[in-house]
């Protein structure tokens, strides 16, 4: 008698949280390598070598310092919580500091092919030296991140802002206020998204044991999300004043990226406001969780704008043509 055939197992189908997941990320990955070039058409600007490249870089740049500072802010806000649970969600704060090592060091690369420099020489550059004291920068963080001791890796993160801050500001007008205004910017911008990156994750662990911690743990973060928020405001605004002549607003890749911006930054302020009110008049916070995420989703484009900005030329000398 010949033996029944064994069914072949099923084969398992990626999950559509999976497939959602992968399916952002490659869309974010088009939008880096083609938002400068895109944002820049029928402008009349010189064309920015290795544009794509540069905002893809620059993105994951800013996310890594933005994971790494907010996992030291969510750290702090939830350390004298009452009745917190001990859990606490894996670290993500080391390996965010390798890849925004690996970030800087690519736009050496970078920067050294498209001036037809040896590396070496590229360290010897304004912007080659700053690159590389953010490369070193994160590697510290990085070790201090699993050390016994991650509260000093804000040391180090402070000394990528304000790498970051100098080199966004090579012009020669006012480069000292672009810089103070950067700092106050870039540290601001990191705390929101990746304290709020490290808030929903502690909430989700926190949901069964310590619901009510997770509570508390949304409403603090939320109470410093107001005062980021105040920030950002006054220093972007100072900064587009600063930077954007009125009559290229339009007609300039860094004018029309800034719009983008503000467009996102509204969507995220509408969702931000929601989930406030939200966690204020309901005693569970799932349904706070979940306008948090759409607002995190939000922020995620927000950074990927950023650093389009950060590659799209100066509009002044648009402005005085």
């Amino acid at each position: 008698m010949l033996p029944s055939r064994v069914p072949a197992p099923a084969r398992r189908r990626p999950s559509p949280a999976v497939l959602g997941t992968a399916g952002a990320c490659l869309v974010a990955v088009a939008a880096a390598l083609l938002g400068a070039t895109a944002a820049g058409r029928g402008t009349g600007e010189l064309r920015i070598p290795g544009a794509g490249t540069a905002t893809l870089l620059r993105t994951v740049l800013f996310a890594a310092l933005a994971v790494h500072l907010g996992a030291l802010a969510t750290t702090a806000l939830s350390r004298t919580l009452p009745g917190r649970p001990e859990s606490a969600p894996r670290g993500w704060a080391a390996a965010a500091s390798v890849a925004g090592a690996l970030a800087a060091a690519g736009q050496i690369v970078r920067l050294a092919r498209v001036s037809d420099l040896g590396l070496v020489e590229t360290y010897g550059t304004r912007e080659g030296g700053l690159l590389l004291l953010t490369a070193n920068g994160f590697a510290l963080a990085a070790c201090c991140a699993v050390s016994r001791r991650p509260a000093l890796a804000a040391a180090p993160l402070a000394l990528v802002v304000g790498a970051e801050a100098l080199r966004a500001h090579p012009e020669a007008y006012s480069p000292a206020l672009g810089t103070a205004l950067t700092v106050v910017h870039l540290t601001a911008a990191s705390l929101w998204c990746g304290g709020l990156l490290h808030v929903l994750r502690t909430m989700r662990l926190w949901r069964r044991t310590g619901p009510r911690a997770a509570r508390a743990l949304l409403g603090r973060y939320a109470r410093l999300a107001g005062w980021l928020y105040a920030a950002l405001a006054v220093t972007g605004t100072c900064s587009a004043l600063r930077r954007l002549p009125p009559d290229v607003v339009l007609t300039s890749a860094y004018g029309r990226t800034l719009l983008a911006k503000l467009v996102l930054v509204a969507v995220v302020s509408a969702l931000a406001l929601g989930a406030r009110r939200r966690l204020a008049s309901d005693a569970d916070p799932t349904a706070a969780h979940r306008r948090a995420r759409r607002e995190l989703v939000a922020l995620a484009a927000v950074v990927l704008v950023s650093a389009v900005l950060t590659v799209v030329p100066d509009p002044h000398w648009l402005s005085t043509r």
